[in-house]
Formats: C-alpha cells, structure tokens, sequence
C-alpha cells in the first residue's frame, strides 16, 4: 500500500510526508541495526571531560581563593577510591586503544586526536603505571576529604587538580600551579602531605581526563562506521535496484540513528560523493534535523570544532605528563609550604643553609606530631621558632637556639608535650630505648642467655647428673646460649631500630669561608718517589 503510494507522488516533499506510513506498512521482518551493540548505553552515564572556562594566571589565583572558601573539609578516614577508579580507567583507555588499532588495521580513518593517542599511548600507560605505584592502598585515606560538592569524600587536592586541569583545559605548568596553590593557602593551609600528593593527583586527574576524551574518541568512531555501513548499502542499492532505495532507508529510519555531529557529517560527506543520485537520504536527514531545530551544515560545523577541541585537550594532557616527569616537586614543596616559610626564620639562618633531606626530616617530625595533636602543622612550626628565639635570648648555647634541636633533638620531647601530642606505645618504647640503649641491649642479651641457657639446664637436671658435670654442662650452655643471643638481639635491632642520619649542611655549592679548614697529615719523605705517592693520594 505504501509502495503504490509512494509510485503516484513523484513529489519529494510528498515522499517525506508519506515516509512515516511506508515505514509502518513494512515487515517487521527487516534487517537487524548494522553495528550490534550501541555504545552510547555503554557510556551513556560518562560524564563530559574536565573543561571549563580558560583563566589568567591572575583569574586562577582568583579562582583558589574562592575555591579555598568553598571547600567544607572531612577529616574522618573513608573507603579508597582513587585507586578503583583509576583501575576503571585504565579499562577504559586500553579498550579504546584496541578499538582505534582495529580501526586502522581496516584502513579507516581516524581523527587527529585519536592519532595523538594512538602514538602516545605508551606515555599513558607509564603514568598509570606510576599512578598506582606511587598511591599504594590506604594513602589517600590519611588526606582531608570533602564533605559535599562534586568531589564528595575525594581528597581535597585531587578536587584542586580537577580545577586547575579543567580551567586550563589540561595544561598545567609549574608558574600556574604555584601561584593557584600559595593563591589558595592565604584562606586555608594544607598539609605537607596534601602538597606532596599534588604530583600524584594532578596524574589522576589527567589519566581521567583522558578517559572522558577517548570515550568521545571511541563514540566518534562507533557513529562513523554506523555511518558508513548505511551509506555503502545505499551506494550499492542505488547502483543495483534505485527502486529498492527507499526501503533501505526505512531501514535506517526504523533502527534510529544518533543525529549527532559525527554520524551526520560523516554519512553527508560519503553520500556528496555520488551526486545527486542519493539526495532522498539527505532530504530526510535534513527533515529529521529540522524537526530538532538544527541543520547539516551546522552539525558539520560542530563535529569540526568538537575534533579540534578535543585535539587540544588530549596534546595538552600528554604534555602535562611530560611536566609532571621533568618538574623537581622538592622544590615545589619548599616553595609552597607554609612550615618550610616558618622554619626558614631560624636564627641565623642556619636551617635555610642545610641540605634538603635534613630539612624534610624537619618538616616531617612537625607533620608527625601535627598527626596526633589538635594543633596545625602551622602552629607547631610557629611554637618551635617561639621557643628557639626565648632560648637565643636566655641562654649563650647557640645549639639550644635551632629549631632542631626541638624537633631531632633533646628538645623535642617538650615540642610534643607542649602540643599536647598523643604518645603511642612504639612511641613511648623508642624513647625509653634511646633513653637506656645499653640497658636495654645487654638487658636483652641477658633474658634471652637465661631463657635459653635455662632449658638445656632443666633437661640435664632431669638426667640425675653428677655435680661435675652439671657445672660443666652449665658452661658450655652459657657459653653457646650467650652468642645465640647476642646474634638473635643484633638482628632484632636492624629490624627494630631505625638509623637516623645526622643533620647536615648543604655545601653542594661550595664551602663557605667561614666552615674551611685545613687538615695536616704529618708524614715521613723517606725517598723521592714517595712524594708522587703522596701527592697522588691528596688528588
């Protein structure tokens, strides 16, 4: 019925008012939708990628401040979820990777974004690799979390790497990160931990990111070859049976195509090609699009710019990947952190002179005492310098006058007592074994020479021995329990006891004047060849 119709109205505006009923008088014995399974449900909950207005330098430091004033912290220990997300997107990018080679391996095209991750992808799959190297399980839990907001119960600094990746559109560099962090501690610190977990997050970030824009690859490629199956049926309907044309593309309308960008532009641009032989499908594709309000001409402007966005967002997150593996974040953190600017004003100077592993060791005492306290980090290193410049001015002892000596040293007993600092058991134990160390080493010694010597001596009394040699028995088991337990006490120490290096000063430089010396070997020249030995020696 609808075919006899369709044979009377030559006219096709009539053909696209009459289509509707020659889809509804059709079998519903037709071809199943070429392309199996519909991606768009796979992803249908993916949200969009990180991209948000572009700032300034300026206009982003703006942007941390009220970002900090947003924020509504947690501190309570939560579920991990980074790391099963970053597992999620790993899945992610790798099914997308095999998509694009099968693509290609079936000499189609592929857009320059999706080349950009095709020929990067070994860079991708290094950063996931150190991603869950460097955020082992439980690490983000210790973090201060946020209560509401789109990052709910994420770290605070993977919701500020989310910002500033979004706000960049994935280009981040050492001057914009600095100035967002520091911008953004004027209303609210962070801990030392948070910013030594900034590389890190700005890398989940990232590799999220990255996630969000293949999904708009791998969609692009579904609507594409969607796309291109109904046009090459077309074009072979067309050269074969014309007159089957229309039933072809009741098919198409049947299975409900997507009338996004890509699968319209792509599906105009293959029909163009033959001319205006197959002008009937574009003629509905132009109806169907007007119905929504839109055009050909401007869903082909759309899939134009859409590609070359996310060409941009994907070049710039690979060479955020690069900055993230060259950047020194040693310094980023000494340039950074509110308790490296504090402990920086000790007296004389002595603390910005030392080298970078003994300040950490600094930073970290003040971190770890801050962890079972009340008090901030902050005004831990506030109380430090306090007590370090009423020593200056009491006593003569410029040793008494560095804030070491309240952090690795004698003092720092007082610094945690003062912070009213919870003591654990390990902690109370560690300072009783460096209180009495040969105490407690000879006194280990001495229990397990007892508790071993004992039970070879219970074993020979139950023997009846004689007296004699029940005293010899004695030596010999004193004599060989002994050195068991020397040997079991030592390497219970290497396990037990952890080595604390000694402060050092950082003179990688240069010595300074007032630090040179000059040591004097006295020696005997007994011969003249000697003084080449000698002189070989001091080189």
């Amino acid at each position: 019925m609808a075919m006899k119709i369709f044979r009377r109205k030559n006219n096709k505006n009539e053909f696209l008012e009459l289509l509707p009923q020659a889809i509804a008088s059709l079998t519903k014995n037709i071809i199943e939708p070429f392309f199996g399974e519909n991606n768009d449900d796979k992803y249908a909950n993916e949200r969009p990628p990180l991209r948000s207005e572009i700032f300034t330098k300026d206009k982003l430091e703006q942007y941390a401040v009220t970002l900090a004033k947003r924020h509504v912290l947690v501190y309570e220990q939560s579920s991990e979820q980074l790391l099963k997300r970053l597992a999620e997107n790993e899945k992610i990018l790798l099914e997308v990777y095999a998509l694009l080679s099968d693509t290609l391996k079936q000499n189609n095209r592929i857009a320059p974004a999706a080349e950009w991750l095709l020929d990067n992808f070994y860079l991708i799959e290094e950063q996931i690799y150190t991603g869950k190297k460097h955020l082992p399980k439980g690490y983000s839990k210790a973090l201060p979390r946020l209560l509401k907001g789109e990052s709910a119960d994420l770290p605070r600094v993977y919701d500020m790497a989310v910002e500033i990746i979004s706000h960049s559109d994935g280009h981040v560099d050492i001057s914009n990160l600095t100035g967002f962090v520091n911008a953004y501690q004027t209303v609210s610190n962070l801990k030392l931990g948070e910013l030594w977990a900034i590389p890190i997050m700005l890398r989940l970030a990232l590799i999220e990111n990255l996630r969000r824009l293949s999904i708009l690859i791998a969609e692009e490629i579904t609507n594409k070859s969607l796309a291109n199956r109904w046009a090459d049926e077309m074009i072979d309907v067309s050269e074969k049976d014309p007159k089957s044309l229309v039933l072809v593309i009741a098919d198409m309308a049947r299975s409900e195509p997507p009338m996004v960008s890509t699968f319209v532009a792509e599906f105009n641009r293959r029909l163009l090609e033959k001319g205006s032989s197959l002008s009937l499908p574009l003629n509905w594709i132009e109806q169907r699009l007007s119905e929504m309000g839109l055009t050909t001409n401007e869903l082909i402007q759309l899939d134009n710019r859409n590609q070359a966005s996310t060409q941009v967002s994907i070049s710039n997150c690979i060479s955020s990947f690069r900055f993230l593996s060259t950047t020194n974040w040693k310094d980023f953190v000494e340039d950074t952190s509110v308790v490296e600017a504090i402990l920086r004003r000790d007296i004389n100077g002595i603390y910005g002179k030392m080298d970078f592993y003994t300040r950490d060791q600094y930073r970290h005492v003040i971190e770890k005492i801050a962890m079972f306290s009340k008090l901030s980090e902050r005004a831990i290193a506030e109380m430090v310098i306090h007590a370090a410049e009423e020593n200056d001015v009491v006593n003569n002892d410029p040793r008494l006058s560095h804030v070491g000596y309240y952090l690795i040293g004698k003092g720092y007993v007082a610094t945690a007592r003062a912070a009213h600092a919870r003591i654990t058991v390990f902690e109370k134990s560690r300072r009783i074994t460096n209180t009495h160390p040969l105490l407690i080493y000879l006194g280990g010694i001495s229990i397990l020479t007892f508790l071993l010597c004992w039970l070879f001596i219970e074993v020979a009394l139950k023997e009846m021995l004689p007296t004699g040699i029940m005293l010899a028995v004695c030596i010999v088991a004193l004599t060989t329990t002994t050195r068991l337990a020397v040997s079991l006490v030592n390497w219970l120490t290497t396990i037990l006891v952890r080595p604390r290096l000694l402060p050092r000063m950082d003179y990688s430089r240069g010595i300074p004047d007032e630090a040179k010396s000059m040591v004097v070997i006295p020696t005997l020249i007994t011969r003249v060849s000697s003084i080449d030995h000698l002189i070989e020696g001091l080189e």
